[in-house]
């Protein structure tokens, strides 16, 4: 029989490995040892989108940030990791209802603050003066180019 803690382990190291235990679990009739399977799988899942949730976040914020820090150099690519960050956000809130904007709001500033470093070391050490992004800032607002411009 698997602890608690053998199963979040599992759940770690393999989603396919533990959905697997749980089928040959639920085979052989063991219902309530497959059930915390799926729980430790369930947390598992999600604690993996929220990493993935906040990996977008600070690209979009990150790429944003550039875009106003130095409104002279945006780029296309910029204007694609920013329509790109802003779809990958909405796909994981699709598949994960409960990461939803209070979610995207109580990691803003964490996600904030490491797409302000990363934006510094980006832009060569070039001090950002941006204390905060607002929500319409980083998912209203439209990136475009004028045309002609912003070849990388």
């Amino acid at each position: 029989m698997l602890t608690k803690q053998d199963w979040d382990w599992l759940a770690v190291c393999s989603h396919y490995q533990t959905a697997v235990t749980v089928q040959t679990l639920l085979k052989e009739g063991k219902s309530m040892e497959a059930t915390a399977g799926l729980e430790s799988l369930i947390e598992a899942m999600v604690r993996s989108e929220k990493r993935a949730l906040k990996s977008q976040l600070i690209r979009l914020m990150l790429h944003i940030i550039k875009w106003k820090c130095q409104p002279q150099k945006p780029t296309s690519s910029w204007a694609i990791s920013i329509l790109t960050a802003r779809r990958e956000i909405e796909d994981i809130q699709e598949e994960v209802p409960s990461l939803n904007r209070d979610a995207v709001e109580s990691i803003w500033d964490k996600c904030f603050q490491a797409a302000v470093k990363e934006a510094e070391t980006e832009m060569r050490k070039v001090k950002c003066h941006l204390t905060s992004l607002s929500w319409s800032e980083v998912f209203e607002d439209e990136y475009t180019l004028p045309d002609g411009d912003g070849s990388d």
